[in-house]
């Protein structure tokens, strides 16, 4: 039986658990595209704008689903690589720059479709809660978590609807607290703890981030 009814259902309930934490100026952001409408309800709980951390993954030239490393966008850009994978398949050092400079342009074109010329936040001193609406493996999360502590957040927050249970020990290391509402086993897939787990799309996540911004911004005047 499904854990959740959506997406949203499941961000109000992340929303109290964080709400007890009492965070400071919390800084939310969301993992596009999912992550999106769990954060908007955390966002909206502790009245502060919601905002994005983008990750990419960096494809193997020939075999893009393989990845060899992986980025993030932010201030202070994170890069991760799989130095022994890439050494095994001999990929070059100009092969790997080429994919880098690649995902930083998309990078750029999903912020500025998702948030046009909005400055990206600084989490540097902040209180953070990074936001999914699920892991599966947890790749693109522990390169959020590393980009996050690498551009001195104060604290660093992870609040997902479910996740496999044998990840939670791993991302508690990285994290300095973990709110993981599910951890069914055995796991299986993110959506099969959902009843309706549509793919979300860049229409809903630019209009929750633009009535986000707006809302903050009316009830600061």
């Amino acid at each position: 039986m499904a854990r959740f009814r959506d997406r949203r259902s499941a961000g109000r309930e992340l929303a109290m658990a964080v709400s007890r934490l009492q965070l400071e100026a919390p800084l939310v952001l969301a993992l596009p595209r999912g992550g999106v409408p769990v954060a908007w309800e955390v966002a909206q709980a502790l009245a502060t704008p919601l905002d994005l951390l983008l990750v990419r993954k960096l494809g193997v030239p020939g075999q893009p689903e393989l990845g060899m490393g992986a980025i993030t966008d932010g201030p202070n850009p994170r890069t991760v690589i799989d130095r022994a994978l890439i050494s095994s398949l001999g990929i070059s050092d100009a092969d790997l720059e080429q994919e880098i400079d690649r995902q930083r342009i998309e990078l750029a074109r999903r912020r500025r479709a998702y948030l046009g010329d909005r400055p990206q936040p600084d989490p540097g001193g902040r209180n953070v809660v990074l936001v999914d609406d699920g892991i599966a493996t947890g790749g693109t999360v522990r390169v959020a978590l590393d980009a996050l502590r690498s551009n001195g957040a104060a604290t660093v927050i992870l609040a997902v609807s479910v996740a496999p249970i044998e990840l939670l020990q791993p991302l508690q290391n990285l994290a300095d607290e973990v709110i993981c509402l599910s951890f069914p086993d055995p796991f299986l897939a993110v959506g099969r703890h959902y009843e309706q787990f549509e793919q979300t799309s860049d229409a809903e996540v630019v209009d929750l981030l633009a009535r986000s911004s707006g809302e903050a911004s009316h009830d600061a005047a």
